[in-house]
């Protein structure tokens, strides 16, 4: 096989009789071949810089997460744990660089194997690629490692803001308690205490009145001068003129049951949140939670 030089065309034959395909001849012997070429040593330095670059930046990365963590131990669950967190940190880099790393090492350690004598250094690059090798396997392994911690901490947020409008709502129920000296018959009646962060008006944003049933486990009747007869004050608790959602003259609710919806974002489901006299349960754990129903509009009220 013969390459022309002139304009590169491969054909059987010798330059003294022409290109086949420019037609160009050569206008002499061709050159003698030297009688010592030294061997390239540019890919075998190149696998090596590779695979040390991968092992410097994990070792720095680890390094780094142990002075964030504020930890100077050196144990080897220490160092493990520091590795997971440069690994996870890394993961948007490291993955694409060790896939391209892997695939261009490999292909030009290859080529060096087909002719060896021509290149130094063999040794050191076998040990670059396999440098680069370990380095991605484990950086694979640790994040794979975390997935689970990953998801569970993820958890742990969502949940973590949904409590953290119920514990509003529990604040907001107490100062209520306090001003009024029980708690509301409407769960939007806590929009009218003092609000100065928004966060009492942001946890009652989207919470359905149905969601909210007081309860007047003890009924708290205002005291009066003289002694009254108990058929009067039985006759005052039960008979009232007020409409059927409206709370008897007199009586004070002191227990309340108030759902929240989960994480799905959906009421009446198994995991929403149930507030039953400011202790926060699992609606799946309370067996005689009720579900809530969608109360109509009160009058006066927008």
């Amino acid at each position: 096989m013969t390459i022309c030089p002139c304009c590169g065309f491969r054909f059987e034959g010798d330059l003294r009789q022409g290109c086949e395909g420019c037609g160009a001849r050569s206008v002499g012997d061709p050159l003698p071949k030297p009688e010592r070429e030294l061997p390239a040593y540019g890919r075998s330095l190149l696998l090596t810089i590779m695979g040390l670059a991968m092992v410097v930046g994990l070792l720095i990365q680890t390094v780094f997460a142990l002075v964030k963590r504020g930890s100077w131990s050196f144990g080897f669950w220490d160092v493990v744990a520091a590795a997971e967190t440069a690994s996870w940190r890394l993961k948007w880099v490291a993955v694409p660089v060790a896939f391209i790393v892997l695939w261009g090492g490999r292909r030009l350690y290859g080529t060096m194997l087909l002719t060896p004598s021509r290149f130094v250094g063999m040794k050191i690059a076998r040990r670059g690629l396999l440098a680069s090798a370990v380095v991605s396997v484990l950086i694979a392994t640790l994040i794979v490692i975390t997935v689970p911690d990953r998801l569970r901490q993820r958890q742990m947020s969502i949940d973590a803001g949904i409590n953290a409008r119920a514990y509003t709502l529990i604040r907001a129920q107490l100062e209520y308690q306090r001003l009024h000296g029980a708690i509301p018959a409407d769960v939007r009646d806590l929009s009218t205490l003092p609000d100065a962060d928004g966060s009492i008006a942001a946890a009652l944003n989207d919470v359905e009145p149905g969601a909210y049933q007081p309860r007047a486990d003890i009924a708290v009747l205002p005291t009066e001068k003289g002694r009254r007869l108990p058929g009067a004050v039985i006759r005052n608790a039960s008979v009232s003129t007020a409409s059927a959602d409206e709370p008897a003259a007199g009586l004070s609710f002191t227990n309340y049951d108030l759902r929240l919806p989960g994480p799905d974002k959906l009421l009446r489901t198994d995991d929403d949140l149930l507030i039953r006299d400011g202790v926060i349960y699992k609606a799946s754990e309370v067996k005689d939670a009720p579900l809530p129903v969608r109360a109509q509009a009160r009058p006066g009220r927008r």
